[in-house]
């Protein structure tokens, strides 16, 4: 009875691990950091790391068929010189280039996940290996499309969408919260929710069962690729800046924040709601650790452990 009783603990303990440690990291910075329990502070939270969250919360879909997309980072920076160029190009349209603008970014990061996804479900190449290669074709490109520069000098009504508000909240959290509240209806909700938890719980079984996989597979790469073009959008409109350096170690960041939130890396487990926990607490993470004067360095070898520390969960659930 007792080791019954110790086994339900261990369970609830593991699966709101990030919530408890969300919740002890903000007390402590509450404390600890000046200027950290401020609504100010945390709208710049949520606004800052609304780009996390868009990414992570595609490459959940990706991981929860057992896969992983290494691209997302080139992706968006691909997407935001292009952005950059075309409003630009498009400046003579005023509040029509968002428009515009807005159907490149999903259209390129759509493209580069059709790529990726044709790659891995045509040609039988692993995940990782397609969405590699991809992560380094897409940087060359962006590099190439601007020769190595960032493209400046952009319209004002092109950075509404990356610095303006609709009352005291940004306009990226709202994007943010409407791609992440639109995959979290699909992922709960829908039938090609349930096609993606089958083939990560088990591709074989769901092949027999009649489940496409190899078109689930295709459009979770899509999808993951669309949300990386939006990013691309909303960064090169807060910078001032389409840059072909944007997005470096994105993609680390966003599967940091999938482990975290409790899907596992070998599929067929996770919900967009644990990832969006995750990427707010590696948010918090840095904004306590800037706020305390902790170098960047410091940051990134603070990050890689608590990466380990979530898979080492991840393999504690499985047991």
């Amino acid at each position: 009875m007792k080791e019954t009783n110790l086994s339900k603990v261990k369970t609830v303990a593991l699966d709101y691990a990030i919530l408890i440690a969300l919740a002890v990291m903000s007390i402590y910075y509450a404390i600890d950091a000046r200027g950290f329990p401020t609504l100010e502070n945390l709208t710049n939270i949520l606004n800052q790391n609304s780009v996390y969250i868009i990414l992570a919360v595609g490459q959940t879909l990706v991981i929860l068929t057992a896969g992983i997309d290494l691209s997302v980072g080139s992706i968006l920076a691909l997407s935001a010189v292009i952005c950059a160029d075309v409003a630009n190009r498009t400046d003579w349209l005023s509040f029509g280039l968002i428009p515009v603008v807005s159907l490149v970014a999903v259209g390129i990061g759509g493209m580069a996940g059709a790529f990726n996804g044709a790659m891995i479900t045509v040609f039988k190449i692993p995940p990782f290996i397609a969405t590699l290669a991809m992560m380094t074709i897409a940087r060359g490109i962006a590099n190439i499309y601007c020769d190595a520069r960032p493209i400046g000098h952009l319209p004002a009504t092109f950075k509404l969408i990356g610095t303006s508000t609709l009352g005291t909240v940004p306009v990226p959290v709202f994007i943010m919260a409407a791609i992440a509240a639109g995959l979290f209806v699909i992922t709960r909700y829908t039938v090609f929710g349930r096609y993606v938890y089958a083939v990560g719980g088990n591709e074989e079984a769901a092949r027999l069962s009649g489940i496409d996989v190899a078109m689930t597979k295709f459009w979770v790469y899509v999808i993951s690729g669309m949300c990386s073009g939006i990013c691309g959008l909303i960064l090169a409109s807060r910078l001032g800046s389409g840059d072909p350096k944007l997005g470096l170690m994105y993609e680390l960041v966003s599967i940091a924040a999938v482990v975290l939130g409790g899907t596992s890396l070998f599929g067929g487990r996770g919900t967009v709601i644990g990832t969006i926990y995750g990427a707010l607490f590696i948010g918090v993470l840095e904004n306590g650790l800037l706020l305390k004067g902790v170098s960047t360095f410091y940051q990134w070898v603070i990050k890689g452990i608590v990466i380990l520390i979530a898979v080492i969960i991840d393999e504690l659930k499985r047991r």
